[in-house]
């Protein structure tokens, strides 16, 4: 498929290993991962002083890589603050307290209306979106919010993100590297995505119902805006209703906004970002009035301190991952051969160009290509070569082209697109509350359980 693979590539595909087996082993990746790095560096460089620096930079292209998502997350958490802090979110939640009566309705109520909003606008604004509003109430009702999480994930960033319908950015990648029309992947997807979505939501739903039973899981009552959540603020009923049905409002129009300027991805979380923003300097400014230039201040400082909080532990092992994307050159100072599509992606070419040709074996070799090209947390990245690999087996089997594309794109992206990335699963993480690397552990089993199950299903359908 390609291109040899140098010490480089093996030296990262041991540390992979490695990662991944300190996550199993509940252990923290942080040193394993600056190991790598400069291991990493020290090769393609030959230099020390230039692989001690590498470790640097590489922490400065992981952080420029995640400050976004970092910015709306904290703003977000600093909205919320806001309505805790002056009663606005309880009169908020009260409608959909009514209409969510338990654990078991509120993880589906949540998944899908997540599904939804996803398939139109991609998972990081629907989170934004879902959070603020739906986590208090599946709270109240008595599911943890890891739960909360896990549906909002497993819906989000793996069910919508990987058939990608409406907006079809990942079927048209993947198509392209195929040589297929966008219409036949899609198409081919449907049956796959069904079952990926419906063996992963059931798995973690059983998985979490055995764990609340057993009293692993608890229920803190306790949300992530809550945590730091200062004196309340007096305000009016009449103030606090109408707060209560204008910023729905708002996040209505920001949806609007999005479907009819077709604004996706960072467009997307930037609207929200900003809404967010205008409605902390609402609140503060109304419930706090003449402390309200120093509170919205003081609401800022808090949400950006939990922002850097959750992601501090995520910053070494984003940039060990990005080192395997197109951020190489850049972190190390050094080039790849030219050939070189990036090492995770050399490595999905070099599993491909090893393995036997079968029908089996085909879409296990897709699946895993998948799943290679998703470590580097981005989804997208590799799913062109997911393609081209795709097309290569079906010409050699005689059929099936479409199916091991669809197969190959909803592999990458459950893996890369957010849900058993630590750092790429982190707004969902981060609105809960809760432990990335937890929530990446949560969903491992459920993931596996369903790439497994569907690349099966996939084989007959080639």
């Amino acid at each position: 498929m390609g291109i040899d693979l140098t010490a480089v590539h093996w030296v990262y595909l041991t540390f992979i290993l490695l990662i991944i087996l300190m996550m199993l082993l509940k252990k923290d990746t942080t040193i394993v991962c600056i190991a790598g790095i400069f291991g990493i560096a020290l090769i393609a460089t030959g230099s020390v002083a230039a692989s001690i620096s590498g470790i640097f930079t590489s922490f400065v292209y992981a952080i420029k890589e995640l400050l976004p998502i970092i910015l709306v997350i904290s703003i977000i958490v600093s909205m919320s603050k806001s309505l805790l802090d002056t009663g606005i979110n309880d009169m908020m939640v009260a409608p959909f307290t009514k209409l969510i009566k338990g654990p078991n309705l509120a993880f589906w109520v949540i998944g899908l209306l997540m599904m939804i909003i996803s398939t139109f606008f991609w998972p990081s604004p629907a989170v934004a979106l879902m959070g603020a509003v739906l986590l208090p109430v599946a709270l109240r009702v008595g599911l943890p919010a890891i739960g909360v999480a896990v549906a909002m994930n497993l819906f989000g960033h793996g069910i919508a993100l990987s058939g990608d319908y409406v907006i079809q950015g990942a079927p048209k990648l993947t198509a392209d590297g195929a040589g297929l029309p966008v219409s036949a992947v899609i198409e081919a997807s449907i049956p796959l995505v069904i079952v990926m979505g419906a063996v992963t939501t059931i798995t973690a739903f059983i998985l979490l119902k055995r764990d609340m039973k057993k009293g692993v899981l608890q229920v803190t009552g306790q949300t992530g805006f809550q945590a730091a959540a200062s004196g309340q603020a007096k305000l009016k009923p009449a103030i606090k209703k109408l707060f209560a049905i204008l910023i729905p409002i708002l996040f209505i129009l920001d949806i609007i906004a999005m479907f009819m300027f077709k604004l996706q991805g960072d467009a997307a979380t930037s609207l929200v970002g900003g809404t967010s923003i205008v409605i902390l300097l609402m609140i503060t400014l109304s419930g706090y009035r003449q402390k309200g230039l120093e509170k919205v201040t003081k609401y800022l400082i808090d949400g950006l301190q939990f922002g850097f909080q959750v992601f501090g532990p995520v910053i070494p092992i984003a940039a060990f991952f990005y080192l395997g994307g197109d951020g190489f050159n850049t972190m190390i100072g050094a080039d790849l051969p030219k050939a070189s599509h990036g090492i995770v992606n050399d490595l999905g070419g070099g599993l491909a160009a090893i393995v036997p040709i079968s029908k089996e074996l085909g879409a296990f070799t897709v699946a895993g290509v998948g799943v290679i090209t998703g470590l580097d947390g981005s989804g997208f990245s590799g799913i062109s070569l997911a393609g081209s690999i795709a097309n290569l087996f079906s010409h050699a089997i005689g059929s099936g082209a479409a199916a091991l594309t669809a197969l190959g794109q909803i592999a990458a992206i459950f893996v890369g697109g957010g849900t058993i990335i630590p750092w790429a699963l982190i707004p969902a993480a981060a609105i809960c509350n809760v432990d990335p690397f937890d929530l990446a552990r949560r969903n491992l089993i459920p993931v596996i359980i369903g790439l497994v199950v569907t690349t099966i299903v996939a084989i007959f359908l080639i």
